[in-house]
């Protein structure tokens, strides 16, 4: 990784940098503090706003950082929660990939399954193509365009206010009908991506009438899968969902620390991370503290 080079005032170092290596320090800048705007950057690196812009959007095209409206983001940065899901989608896109073809292997056919919103579950639901007679129920506005005919009895989308940037309505787990009241749902089992994950916190998220959601769509499934790539170990957010027992399954893409690790078994939930991470060859998942 290059070393970020601090210019100091007058004394032109910014100015005189080679185009190569004004991108190169700022990638790197950009993966220190993880997301940045274009102004901040063109202040730092002491040139015009529309050369940032173009770095940014060359660095962008090398898969180097995610280019954002007015910024840019670090591909293994945890972005702030107003971030649109299209560029949350491209962080750990590779990891939330292999999250989701692990967790696809707990759907069975002709199942009923809820879906939060996320770009976790999202990778879920890409990988459903070759299952067949399931009814999905989701508070996901993108979850319905990824889905196909042939994989679904029925798709059902949770009412309420649309959060713009996550694609996503917030509101209660039922379905209103007419005249007054809703009809009460139970499905086989909920797919619940979480944006962090801690030993002594549990499951949390950021904004409060999502965690609200998610937590009653746990209580409304016969069984849990939490989902959660290792950017969200460790973290604490504002709003719980749940403690750790309230899933049977933690599906992730490498092997917690040992203190996460130990409290998900000592709360009975199965950890499963993707063949080769932490194991050799390939196959099933890695099954880590059965049930």
């Amino acid at each position: 990784m290059a070393t970020v080079i601090e210019p100091q005032p007058g004394d032109g170092v910014a100015a005189r940098r080679l185009p190569a290596g004004r991108k190169a320090e700022l990638a790197a800048y950009v993966t220190q503090v993880g997301q940045v705007t274009v102004a901040r950057l063109a202040q730092r690196f002491d040139v015009s706003p529309d050369t940032i812009r173009r770095d940014l959007d060359q660095l962008d095209a090398d898969g180097v950082l995610i280019r954002t409206h007015g910024g840019a983001v670090s591909p293994s940065a945890f972005p702030r929660p107003d971030t649109g899901l299209d560029v949350r989608a491209r962080v750990q896109a590779t990891a939330k990939d292999r999250i989701g073809a692990v967790a696809a292997g707990l759907v069975p056919d002709g199942s009923s399954v809820l879906i939060n919103a996320g770009t976790t579950t999202l990778a879920l639901v890409r990988q459903l193509g070759e299952h067949r007679d399931l009814t999905i129920a989701t508070n996901s506005l993108a979850v319905p365009a990824e889905l196909s005919e042939k994989t679904v009895r029925a798709v059902h989308v949770f009412g309420g206010q649309v959060r713009l940037s996550a694609q996503a309505t917030v509101g209660p787990v039922a379905f209103p009908v007419t005249p007054g009241g809703d009809i009460d749902i139970r499905c086989d089992l909920a797919m619940i991506c979480v944006g962090a994950v801690a030993h002594d916190s549990g499951y949390s998220t950021s904004n409060l009438g999502e965690a609200a959601m998610m937590s009653e769509m746990m209580s409304r499934a016969g069984q849990v899968a939490v989902l959660a790539d290792s950017t969200k170990f460790g973290r604490h957010l504002f709003a719980q969902v749940a403690e750790l027992g309230r899933a049977d399954w933690f599906v992730t893409d490498t092997m917690p620390p040992p203190e996460l690790a130990d409290a998900l078994r000592a709360a009975g939930v199965e950890i499963l991370i993707p063949a080769g991470d932490g194991a050799t060859g390939s196959g099933p998942p890695v099954r880590q503290g059965e049930r």
